[in-house]
């Protein structure tokens, strides 16, 4: 029975939460877990279950599913993503123009659900504080086609005295116990540690602090694990309201789900998702002087202008081969970049990327970045097989029309795969080395 493959700490704790439903959990834990999928704002789904009720775009995903190994999961088409993972971004629910803070951001899956709310308007900072993971963030945000991001490597406690009262909202999905994987992933249940709550909460109270530094006057934060525990959960969030009277619960409300008074755990056996918690709070509005929203053209914080002759060489590009408005006027890591509407100072901090990637000039040559082909719609698009889409990721050149000519997009089922360059009857692959599969 799986009462007996999980900890008996683990059950002792749940039992004044849960009580006579105690059973009904333990049960849940002989099912198989739930999987889910969001797709890209206006990609139609294809081989997924019924919607998730309470997320846009978000749907049931089969378990045999092979949805991670397409090439349209490579394209940007869609976010694998478990479906109680969907709550805290839906209840935040940003706006276009929003400043947004997702402060805990890896591996990406509420930050490119946050960006999808936003439309391109406004500016998404994406932190992790893990190099590596922060790695992996760019690039789920480059797959995604976000182009109004800042991506951003760096602790709570080096930001908040760089932004303070910045952000309209701001997600802390808060690193934590876990304990909400543990039906998903098996393994781990072997790994849960009575003591980790507690260490967990004292990180989390601290996240929590510097992320409301960094939240403007009627702002608005969501708080999120994945795990059961009322240590790191009400826990927090009540000690957070003891310490902080400029803060209040704001009751929400999404479709399948219960109504909440501000805070709400979400249960395996109750719902069909992993488990989840979520917390929405308000700061009020008149708890200090907010930061004047503006927009900003000619001066971005810490990156140089596009020269005119280089942004001449782009925009000549821009013309002739996509189809979308797309004005880039930084530079950043050597790229030509389109920044979001305005952005923070990002003097100090580290960053990993700023808006969308154009691309680079090469002498007089200008060439294009693989995350403008997954953002933005090419005006030379050939239709491409899956087994055409997989060897163009292997690297491999196709086969092309002897008539075409210059810089064209593989696509697949609608979604552009990256760049290539056909001469001759062949296209020259530029899929980028560091993502091809084998």
């Amino acid at each position: 029975m799986m009462k007996q493959c999980l900890p008996e700490g683990f059950i002792g704790q749940l039992l004044p939460l849960l009580g006579p439903a105690l059973p009904d959990f333990l049960h849940s834990y002989d099912l198989p877990p739930t999987r889910g999928i969001r797709m890209r704002p206006g990609i139609p789904p294809s081989g997924t279950g019924e919607p998730v009720p309470w997320a846009e775009n978000g749907y049931y995903l089969p378990l045999d599913s092979g949805a991670g190994a397409s090439p349209l999961h490579e394209a940007g088409a869609y976010y694998i993503q478990e479906p109680s993972a969907m709550v805290p971004a839906a209840a935040l629910k940003p706006e276009p123009g929003d400043r947004v803070l997702d402060l805990c951001a890896a591996p990406g899956g509420k930050s490119t659900q946050l960006a999808a709310y936003m439309e391109g308007r406004g500016v998404i900072v994406c932190n992790e504080p893990v190099p590596a993971r922060a790695q992996v963030l760019s690039r789920n945000i480059e797959r995604m086609g976000v182009i109004n991001a800042v991506v951003t490597c760096a602790l709570p406690e080096e930001l908040s005295p760089r932004w303070p009262g910045y952000f309209d909202k701001i997600l802390v999905d808060a690193p934590c116990s876990g304990e909400g994987m543990l039906r998903r992933h098996p393994e781990t249940r072997a790994e849960w540690n009575a003591a980790a709550p507690a260490g967990c909460a004292q990180r989390q109270e601290r996240i929590l602090e510097h992320a409301s530094a960094m939240l403007r006057p009627g702002g608005l934060i969501a708080y999120s694990t994945c795990t059961f525990n009322a240590l790191e959960n009400e826990g927090v969030i009540q000690g957070f309201l003891h310490r902080h009277p400029e803060f209040s619960l704001v009751p929400f409300a999404l479709p399948g789900l219960p109504a909440s008074d501000g805070m709400l755990r979400l249960w395996p056996h109750e719902i069909q998702g992993e488990g989840h918690f979520a917390a929405l709070l308000r700061k009020a509005e008149d708890s200090g002087r907010p930061t004047e929203k503006k927009r900003i053209t000619e001066k971005r914080e810490g990156l140089p202008l596009l020269p005119k002759p280089e942004a001449a060489l782009a925009d000549g590009f821009l013309r002739e081969h996509i189809a979308d408005p797309v004005r880039p006027n930084a530079v950043f890591s050597g790229h030509a970049v389109q920044t979001p509407d305005e952005m923070p100072p990002l003097s100090g901090v580290r960053v990993l990327r700023v808006g969308l990637e154009v691309g680079q000039i090469r002498g007089k040559i200008f060439a294009p970045d693989h995350a403008l082909a997954l953002a933005c719609r090419s005006l030379l698009s050939v239709p491409v097989s899956e087994d055409q889409a997989r060897a163009y990721q292997a690297g491999q050149v196709l086969p092309m029309d002897e008539e075409l000519r210059g810089f064209c997009t593989p696509v697949l089922d609608g979604m552009q795969l990256g760049w290539g360059k056909i001469s001759q009857g062949q296209m020259k692959n530029h899929y980028p080395k560091g993502l091809r599969r084998p």
